[in-house]
């Protein structure tokens, strides 16, 4: 075998066991990936249940319900479709009816989200960047305040 050929099986080699041990991260991370969705990507998608997903939109208006042992029930809107998330624990202070929310859980049979994690935004100005384009998408934000189009002024 020449130096030349020898060179060659190296170097093939070296990307062989790179391009493997590359393929095992992403498959290792593939199941810890979440990305965000809005209630009409879910919709439209046709999420099968056991789904681990990241919900984002606004807590749709009479849809909150506080239950025992701090269970709490809600839909997220994107003003177009609406998605029932249920979540048992401690929300954050500025989780409430109309403001943003992203709720991180797995879909149930029946398209309801049984959330482990619920983020309410954390400021009056700050929304996930994520939630803002959906809600551009759908025509629920004024651009040029940075607020929901019919939000109710505090």
């Amino acid at each position: 075998m020449t130096r030349k050929q020898r060179r060659l099986v190296l170097i093939g080699g070296s990307l062989a066991v790179l391009a493997t041990a590359l393929a095992l991260v992403l498959s290792a991370l593939r199941d810890s990936i979440v990305f965000f969705n809005s209630p009409t990507d879910i919709v439209e998608k046709h999420v099968a249940p056991g789904t681990r997903i990241r919900l984002g939109g606004l807590v749709k208006d009479g849809s909150l319900t506080r239950g025992s042992d701090l269970h709490i029930s809600f839909k997220v809107t994107d003003g177009k479709t609406d998605v029932p998330v249920t979540y048992q624990g401690i929300v954050p202070d500025l989780f409430r009816e109309g403001q943003g929310v992203v709720a991180e859980g797995t879909v149930e049979p029946g398209g309801t989200v049984k959330a482990d994690t619920v983020l309410a935004k954390h400021d009056e100005r700050y929304m996930p960047r994520e939630v803002v384009d959906a809600l551009k998408k759908s025509g629920r934000w004024q651009e040029s305040t940075g607020e929901l189009a019919g939000a109710k002024p505090r």
